[in-house]
């Protein structure tokens, strides 16, 4: 649609000058007047345009979605008339069927971002970012002036941090160890019992000897070694931590592979001379390393690599890494070891419980971003790996029901397919809550025996708070509560959890080092020292 022309304005504004009584404000103003009125006319008119254009556009979408939406119900009512002249039984049938194979449905990937990458090209969250920033400068800038007024020097000293990673070299061979493993054993061994499954006159037999003979490599690669490597060469906490997790990293890697390949060799109907499609070894290669724990022989890709985001993303890790040492050695260690001399009593222990507190959140928040955001964003970058829903907005819960299912979606995706709905789909769906006890349960005992080995002492926190008080909170703050208020209850409770396991795991480092063991018997390895140190 055309405007009108200048001339045509002009034309008129004349016309309307001329047929004005003297002293009207139709007058005369000078070239400045009539600049400024072509101007506030070209702009009414260009609004009237923009609202004639509005409206069109508006009726053409509309007459589009109308033909769409006739087109959809003409579909569903053709569908509707064609399914309702099926007969009952085989109604029936179709939905025994669709019932029995709902379980298993797997995982579907698709190209997503994650949650931070999207709020950060928002403003005011990318504020929030740069505020946490801020606060880590005033970090160093208080720990440089402190050590300057005591020791009259400016220099960083990171002895805590350089302890922690200390005996790197082991760790890398004995993961170079556990990843040969992974990578050849459980390939090999499912690619030797599918060749030979269909043409053995004794399948069972031959599964059975198969199982038992890969659970035996398992438990002595995967299970013995990495406990040998961490006892045997006493490595420090850090260390302690990347063994352990990739040792049970690898363990439900290869799990999830053997678990999703399996049915499928045992469904497979061979042709004359046909052997069994298996899992091709460049697929599990790649799945070694990608950022999930389901197996799939293929995944949505990215067209290619954005070597600048996989550069800030690692520099992130590493100022989340500096961001925890002086949360550590700032606020968390003078206040608890001020705390520790003092006799032991109720007082001292709420008092290092609330100093905890903030440190806690810190450290908990700092280890949700470097690792399920940066760390997993970063080989996902370097794959090609599209589908970045590590987490999901876990913050807004007002459940703990739905902070479970979406803090670590990874994880979660593992422990739902493979352990809550196989339990669910051995049982004929009729324990439920078994279930999901049998999930919390397995889970608390991960994290406790991960806590144990990398802080070598025994002391259940964490067992206590995923299976004790994370059941409770899982049926009580369940889906069904919605109100802001529960958010609220929500972040209060994990302040105040991640206060009880900094406080007391740093109570007990302290007296396992002031208080060492005398002896080697059982009570005096289960019972913690921080409840007899004086």
């Amino acid at each position: 649609m055309a405007t009108p022309s200048k001339d045509n304005r002009a034309h008129h504004r004349n016309k309307a000058a001329s047929s004005s009584p003297p002293g009207s404000n139709n007058e005369p103003k000078g070239p400045e007047g009539d600049r400024a009125e072509l101007a506030a006319d070209d702009l009414i008119q260009w609004k009237r345009h923009i609202e004639q254009v509005k409206a069109e556009l508006l009726e053409q979408i509309q007459g589009v979605l109308g033909d769409l939406l006739d087109k959809a119900i003409k579909e569903s009512v053709r569908s509707y008339s064609s399914h309702s002249r099926v007969l009952p039984d085989r109604v029936a049938n179709a939905a025994k069927t669709n019932r029995d194979h709902r379980m298993e449905d797997g995982k579907v990937f698709m190209a997503r971002r994650s949650v931070l990458d999207e709020l950060f090209e928002i403003n005011h969250i990318r504020t929030i970012y740069h505020m946490f920033i801020a606060a880590l400068m005033v970090f160093i800038i208080s720990t440089l002036a402190v050590d300057y007024i005591d020791q009259g020097r400016l220099v960083l000293e990171f002895d805590l941090l350089f302890y922690a990673f200390g005996k790197l070299p082991t760790v890398l061979w004995a993961w170079l160890i556990m990843f040969s493993y992974t990578l050849a054993g459980p390939y090999h061994a499912l690619t030797l019992w599918g060749g030979l499954y269909h043409s053995s006159s004794v399948p069972g037999v031959l599964s059975l000897g198969v199982t038992l003979l890969l659970g035996a490599l398992q438990a002595c690669v995967l299970g013995v070694f990495p406990i040998y490597v961490v006892v045997r060469y006493q490595l420090p906490p850090a260390s302690r931590f990347i063994i352990i997790l990739e040792q049970i990293r690898f363990l439900m890697k290869s799990y999830s592979f053997i678990r999703e390949n399996v049915p499928v060799i045992i469904n497979h109907k061979p042709q004359k001379g046909e052997a069994p499609k298996f899992p091709t070894f460049s697929s599990y290669l790649y799945f070694l390393f990608c950022p999930t724990l389901i197996y799939r022989e293929s995944y949505p890709r990215n067209p290619y690599i954005r070597w600048n985001y996989v550069a800030v993303t690692f520099a992130k890790i590493l100022g989340c890494l500096f961001y925890a040492y002086f949360v550590l050695v700032r606020l968390c260690i003078p206040a608890l070891m001020n705390e520790s001399i003092q006799p032991f009593s109720t007082r001292t222990l709420v008092l290092a419980l609330f100093h905890a507190t903030l440190p806690g959140m810190l450290i908990l928040l700092l280890a949700f971003f470097a690792f399920l955001h940066c760390w997993l964003n970063a080989f996902a970058e370097m794959l090609r790996f599209a589908d970045r829903m590590f987490y999901k907005d876990w913050w807004n819960s007002t459940s703990f029901a739905n902070y479970y299912r979406t803090w670590n979606v990874v994880v979660h995706d593992w422990l739902y397919y493979y352990g809550y709905r196989d339990f669910l789909w051995l049982s004929r769906r009729r324990f439920r809550t078994a279930a999901m006890l049998s999930v919390f349960i397995v889970s608390a005992m991960v994290h406790e025996y991960v806590f144990t080995l990398c802080f070598g002492f025994f002391y259940p926190v964490m067992f206590c708070l995923f299976a004790v008080f994370g059941v409770v909170f899982n049926f009580t703050m369940n889906d069904k509560r919605k109100s802001p208020v529960w958010n609220i209850i929500m972040w209060t409770c994990l302040f105040i959890g991640q206060g009880v396991q900094v406080c007391l795991y740093c109570q007990e480092w302290h007296a396992q080092i002031h208080c060492p063991r005398t002896g080697k018997s059982f009570w005096e390895l289960v019972i913690p020292r921080s409840w007899s140190c004086n």
